[in-house]
């Protein structure tokens, strides 16, 4: 079903995460009690979990917190706002980094934001789908302008360490990081960072980092993804930062990181980085690919490439590029 203005409508009156009847919700809304019950259906089809209780009427089931731009520039630290260029809010996008690529061809300067209550058509690597469902998670990019492509080189590495540091800011511990652009925990995803950019005739490129945390995953989205996963819910229970909390932490972290990494660089990143990489020593199958090559994760380089031990005793270097990498067991 279609998410239109009338399904939005009823999202933010549910979103005060109280009861509110077929009866009061189609006199607020002006339609019929048929009506309301079609969009109730289209909430849920987003991955909006609602209740329905005779004598009380409806309530969502886990509490609903909408995107907030007032309240995330309100958290975020002067020297910090004035980075930000722009801060684009949306109730739906094909997705946020796709948004900004367009952004990008048209010239929007470096510090532009975007954020979707959901995406139709969410990126991760290698062309994978990231599913989006509606009002539950971060879905979040940025642009940022360098006057050299090779600047960027490991940036997603050190995008991966602010995150963590914003995490621990609102009090989730114990989360690592996956060579090359994975959060988890205990082993599983909790996030994925991509990077897209495009090169410019002037020699510069735009780069937009975009950035997907799981902050609940319902049930019905979470039987379709096809790997191990967590949300912030189950990590931190009732103590997990609220969306816009954590947004403006992420930001606070992350736009400084992409003022000064031209300057910076990955070594500026990667002892902190090393200290959070969950497969260090670590034996993993690296594949591009029809070609499988086994070894012990010994070390990252600061180009950020992945460096292995392999049976014959040769390191080997792997960019991330098209790679994909399994644990061993």
């Amino acid at each position: 079903m279609q998410y239109d203005e009338l399904t939005k409508t009823l999202l933010h009156v549910l979103s005060d995460n109280g009861f509110h009847s077929g009866t009061e919700l189609a006199g607020r809304l002006g339609i019929s009690r048929t009506a309301v019950w079609k969009a109730v259906r289209a909430l849920e089809l987003r991955g909006i979990e609602i209740a329905a209780l005779p004598g009380r009427g409806y309530r969502v089931v886990q509490p609903l917190e909408l995107l907030n731009e007032t309240a995330i520039r309100a958290a975020l630290k002067p020297e910090v706002a004035c980075l930000l260029s722009a801060l684009h809010v949306y109730d739906e996008l094909d997705s946020t980094n796709t948004h900004l690529m367009r952004l990008a061809a048209e010239r929007a300067p470096s510090g532009v934001v975007c954020l979707a209550e959901t995406q139709t058509a969410g990126k991760g690597r290698i062309g994978r789908t990231w599913l989006s469902p509606l009002g539950a998670n971060v879905y979040l990019s940025v642009l940022w302008r360098y006057d050299d492509h090779a600047l960027i080189a490991g940036l997603s590495l050190a995008v991966g360490v602010a995150v963590i540091r914003a995490l621990e800011k609102c009090g989730v511990v114990g989360v690592g990081l996956k060579w090359p652009n994975d959060l988890l925990w205990e082993g599983r995803k909790l996030g994925g960072i991509l990077l897209e950019a495009s090169g410019e005739a002037h020699g510069g490129c735009a780069v937009v980092v975009g950035l997907g945390i799981n902050r609940y995953i319902p049930s019905a989205v979470g039987r379709e993804i096809d790997q191990a996963w967590v949300d912030l819910s189950t990590v931190a229970g009732e103590s997990a930062p609220s969306r816009n909390r954590l947004i403006a932490s992420i930001l606070n972290e992350l736009l400084p990181l992409l003022n000064d990494y031209q300057h910076t660089g990955l070594r500026h990143y990667l002892p902190e980085w090393r200290r959070y990489h969950h497969l260090n020593g670590r034996e993993v199958v690296v594949r591009q690919g029809d070609i499988e090559t086994v070894g012990t994760v010994a070390d990252i380089t600061e180009e950020g490439l992945l460096v292995l031990t392999c049976k014959d005793g040769k390191r080997r270097e792997f960019a991330s590029g098209d790679v994909q990498l399994r644990v061993v067991g």
